[in-house]
């Protein structure tokens, strides 16, 4: 367990939430900073910023790393939002104070003012900074709207491919693989992936998806549970060997690719 350092005395609320909560999902997947990194898209050094609180990490990061630790994203997404608002309201008291600055006095005849000059220029930047200021409101509003709507479609078609049976304490979920094949490559209906990487203890439609092609391959990766599992990893060491892949019981692109076009055998 890593030990973090302290966050910043001067980090709102809503803000130092989210990052515990994101260093609490970094503890539990037990990856390390550079993992992390390869998984996500975002440097190491960028994920050590964002957690050690030196920086907000953008929606789309927060995101990855909800995907990457199996965690249901919304929720994180809904905090990141309130610090980022939180973030904003922090920014308007000081554009009022520059724009509550006095009128620059009138100019009176044969009585030099050398202060004129410079307040004017002050209060040409404060006008500039609450232009630049709104642009940017506008824009973060613009971005989270289109945010909102993806996680309302993800959701949607989460909905569409429920599990197929759940017991009564909703573990194990068992899914349906509904095999087809399209323009030579097979899908199981679960999830489109073809790109992520999968190993050891991630959970998901896309784990479910991989054991689907993986049954259907010939190499029995055990229940169609979405867990990746010691099984699952047994099944895919042996597609790839057989495919004369790299044998490192990882789903990457190359062993996706054999997953689509593999004929059993």
């Amino acid at each position: 367990m890593p030990r973090w350092k302290e966050l910043p005395a001067e980090l709102p609320p809503p803000a130092r939430q989210l990052i515990v909560r994101l260093r609490g999902l970094k503890d539990r997947s037990g990856l390390s900073s550079r993992q992390l990194a390869a998984r996500t898209g975002y440097s190491a050094k960028s994920w050590q910023r964002y957690l050690n609180g030196r920086s907000l990490p953008p929606q789309e990061a927060v995101a990855a790393m909800s995907r990457v630790c199996g965690e249901d994203p919304v929720r994180l997404l809904a905090l990141h939002e309130i610090a980022t608002e939180h973030r904003l309201e922090g920014r308007q008291p000081a554009a009022r104070a520059l724009e509550s600055l006095p009128a620059a006095p009138a100019q009176v005849s044969g009585v030099r003012q050398p202060y004129g000059r410079h307040l004017r220029a002050a209060l040409t930047a404060a006008a500039v900074v609450t232009v630049l200021s709104t642009s940017a409101a506008l824009l973060l509003a613009v971005r989270l709207t289109e945010a909102r709507n993806q996680l309302a479609h993800q959701r949607d078609a989460t909905a569409a491919t429920a599990p197929a049976t759940v017991s009564a304490t909703l573990v194990p979920v068992i899914y349906t693989c509904r095999l087809e094949r399209q323009d030579g490559r097979w899908h199981a209906g679960l999830s489109p992936s073809a790109e992520v990487l999968l190993s050891n203890t991630q959970v998901g439609l896309e784990v479910a998806e991989a054991q689907c092609l993986l049954r259907r391959a010939g190499s029995v990766p055990g229940d169609i549970d979405g867990v990746f599992g010691p099984k699952t990893r047994r099944a895919v060491e042996h597609l790839q060997k057989r495919n004369g892949l790299i044998v490192n019981g990882v789903i990457d692109p190359p062993t996706w690719n054999a997953l689509r076009q593999a004929d059993p055998t």
